[in-house]
């Protein structure tokens, strides 16, 4: 008797998903600055692509909130305010939360295993000092804290504020805290959702993400986003 497989079918992406997926992490990385216009045939060109697939991609982008069209003008990297990367971490924290609750049923172990893994990711970039190394890191767990639900729809919202999430670092040149407390949030959290115990990670990670957002909307550059964003509104 033959052997019976269970395989994933091969998905085919098409080309608009391709775009969006190289202008998504341009945008997360600074790339492309929030803030600024995105040149159809500029774009056009230096991807190799022909106009109709690069407006569809950026329709998608558009509607996830990470472009913004201005009337007349075109369409811009969005710029976040204090007040919006509130929100951010507001909606971040509920979709995470969600995700944990998901997590603490069948297969936590191994679940609270995996992020472990990412903990210990955090912990070989802190012994370097590589700052660079320990954000990707930071965002890695928190990504893989939301795929391991096996929502899609988690998941879909998620990316987007990720991506927003990296937008801010970015902009305010901010550097994660490379220290054991900041380890230890991450750890907690894992080690909850490893013991089942749906409350206590859903409480460590909200307080994880309030000490995040402290940090963020602290920093000195925050008033220039602001003031960046004030600016972009009037000439609008």
């Amino acid at each position: 008797m033959s052997p019976r497989y269970s395989l994933e079918p091969v998905i085919q992406e098409s080309t608009p998903s391709i775009i969006a997926r190289k202008l998504r992490y341009a945008i997360a990385h600074g790339a492309v600055a929030p803030g600024s216009q995105l040149g159809e045939a500029e774009l056009a060109r230096e991807l190799g692509v022909s106009r109709g697939p690069l407006r569809e991609a950026m329709q998608r982008l558009t509607q996830e909130g990470l472009l913004i069209s201005i009337r007349n003008r075109g369409l811009f990297v969005i710029e976040m305010t204090d007040a919006e990367i509130r929100d951010m971490y507001v909606l971040r924290t509920a979709v995470e939360s969600a995700a944990c609750k998901m997590l603490v049923g069948a297969g936590h172990v191994a679940s609270g295993q995996d992020l472990l893994s990412k903990v210990a990711e955090m912990e070989n970039a802190a012994v370097t000092g590589d700052h660079a190394a320990m954000s990707d890191a930071d965002m890695a767990f928190h990504e893989h804290l939301v795929a391991l639900s096996g929502s899609r729809s988690l998941v879909r919202i998620h990316t987007t504020l990720m991506i927003e999430t990296r937008m801010c670092l970015a902009v305010l040149q901010y550097s994660h805290r490379v220290t054991d407390e900041w380890i230890e949030e991450h750890r907690g959290i894992a080690e909850a959702v490893r013991g089942g115990d749906g409350l206590l990670a859903q409480s460590r990670l909200n307080d994880h993400e309030d000490n995040a957002l402290a940090q963020l909307t602290s920093a000195p550059a925050s008033a220039s986003i602001d003031s960046r964003r004030t600016r972009t509104r009037t000439r609008s």
